[in-house]
């Protein structure tokens, strides 16, 4: 259960920062309105307190969040960007999911 738990934060975690940057960016690069730039401050903010949720220690949270942001990352430019991933994406995104896996699921002795 605390797998299931950790891993529906890294999602939640990662839909805020990944939508939170992209309201910031919409502002900034495509003249969105200002409050676009502060909706997506807050929703970054809240990224940003999300992650303390999780149980491990600060390093290895943000080392994993990289790993599954990039799978988020390719699945929101896929699905609202209209990108298509090719096989090198994909296969990239799952060696990047396993890394990010085994640095916090890994059974540790401690």
């Amino acid at each position: 259960m605390a797998i299931i738990r950790s891993f529906a934060l890294f999602l939640l975690a990662g839909l805020f920062e990944i939508g939170g940057g992209y309201l910031v960016w919409l502002w900034l690069k495509e003249g969105k309105p200002l409050w676009f730039g502060i909706a997506g401050g807050v929703i970054l903010a809240l990224y940003g307190i999300v992650a303390t949720w999780q149980t491990a220690n600060f390093g290895r949270v943000y080392a994993a969040y990289g790993g599954i942001f990039i799978v988020l990352a390719l699945i929101w430019a896929w699905k609202v960007d209209g990108f298509k991933p090719d096989r090198y994406d994909i296969i990239g995104a799952l060696i990047a999911l396993t890394g990010a896996c085994i640095i916090v699921y890994a059974p540790r002795g401690h």
